[in-house]
């Protein structure tokens, strides 16, 4: 089966065309786009058309000259069993993709589902043993048999806010050694101070860099290994 997507939009430079579907990768933005995306939406359908036996691949004439996209799969690839593999929005649910051995544990928290599943399942993608709570408590029931050695906490929670689940982390012994991610929309010395404070090892800013999210797991998962 042979299906084709194409668009009027803002197109692709020829020098982005071979990396539009890697983690991470996003064009350059004009004005009115300003916020973007997480540059993920493409690597995650390379992800769930490549686990179905396809390829896909993307065209353009440049900027400005719109998009074709055209995704191949075999003829055994039925709609039942693309729907089996749609990333779910449960709480903590089972990962898509086995991760590799001994990859490295990472909790998501964000109250923001369709975010955090989204990172969640980048970093899936590239290997990492990833779970989601979208909000402290469930966070804390998951930590008592995940142990996460990384978290990355959304600051503005509800319930309780990613400072106070930041300090309850490091009272349990199950978590007081992971390392975590503050995220947030603030970063001011002031901002990053308070994150130090309540025990985070990391402050990335909202929207994140996820270049900088791939560079930091890479540091990690080098001293987990040492």
């Amino acid at each position: 089966m042979v299906f084709r997507v194409l668009d009027k939009g803002i197109g692709i430079a020829a020098d982005a065309l071979p990396r539009v579907f890697d983690l991470f990768v996003q064009e350059r933005q004009g004005i009115d786009r300003s916020q973007g995306g997480l540059g993920l939406g493409l690597a995650i359908v390379r992800n769930l058309v490549e686990r179905q036996g396809g390829r896909v691949s993307a065209y353009s004439d440049g900027q400005g000259l719109g998009s074709e996209f055209v995704v191949h799969l075999p003829k055994a690839a039925t709609t039942a069993t693309l729907e089996m593999h749609v990333p779910s929005k449960t709480v903590g649910r089972e990962r898509d993709v086995a991760p590799a051995l001994g990859a490295i544990r990472i909790l998501v928290v964000d109250d923001n589902v369709d975010g955090a599943e989204m990172l969640a399942t980048a970093l899936r993608a590239k290997g990492y043993d990833t779970r989601v709570a979208h909000d402290a408590p469930a966070a804390l029931r998951l930590v008592e048999e995940f142990r996460p050695e990384v978290a990355f906490l959304d600051i503005g929670l509800p319930v309780m806010d990613g400072y106070e689940l930041a300090a309850r982390l490091r009272e349990r012994p199950e978590s007081n050694d992971t390392r975590l991610v503050a995220l947030t929309g603030y970063g001011q010395e002031s901002d990053r101070q308070k994150t130090r404070e309540a025990g985070f090892d990391h402050h990335l800013v909202k929207p994140v860099d996820l270049e900088a999210i791939d560079t930091l797991l890479s540091r990690e998962r080098k001293n987990v290994a040492g």
